[in-house]
């Protein structure tokens, strides 16, 4: 039996660019962004390294990916790599390693906010209640 499996936790790069196929499939691409952090052994620093990854998502989820993630959006992917070939305009050889995502959870995003307080509350204190007449 084999296996090919890609589990990834990461912030997405950029928006999402979808296109819609003559087939009317839709796919979508992003890249996503992982990090990695671990101890220098010999001068037992902390080091860290970030990955990027090329995804692409088809049909219903290409859909989802459009319309509900955005960049810096925190996700949990499953998929499997895949590798493509073709040759550019000068017939020079081509060729890309992709994550095909079979499926998506949604972790959170980073707030756009710089300030707390401008997000909005989940109810209102005493003061900003109204006084009944």
């Amino acid at each position: 039996m084999d296996v090919n499996k890609v589990t990834l936790i990461g912030n997405l790069v950029r928006d999402p660019e979808a296109k819609s196929l003559p087939s009317g499939q839709m796919i979508s691409a992003f890249d996503l962004a992982t990090n990695y952090a671990w101890k220098d052994q010999k001068t037992k620093a902390k080091r860290e390294a970030t990955e990027f990854h090329s995804l692409v998502a088809w049909g219903k989820l290409a859909e989802i990916v459009q319309q509900y993630v955005k960049k810096g959006s925190k996700v949990y992917i499953e998929g499997r790599l895949h590798r493509r070939s073709w040759k550019d305009r000068a017939g020079k050889p081509q060729s890309k390693t992709e994550i095909v995502a079979d499926s998506l959870i949604m972790l959170g995003h980073r707030s756009l906010a710089k300030d707390p307080t401008e997000l909005p509350k989940e109810e209102p204190s005493a003061e900003e209640l109204p006084v009944a007449i």
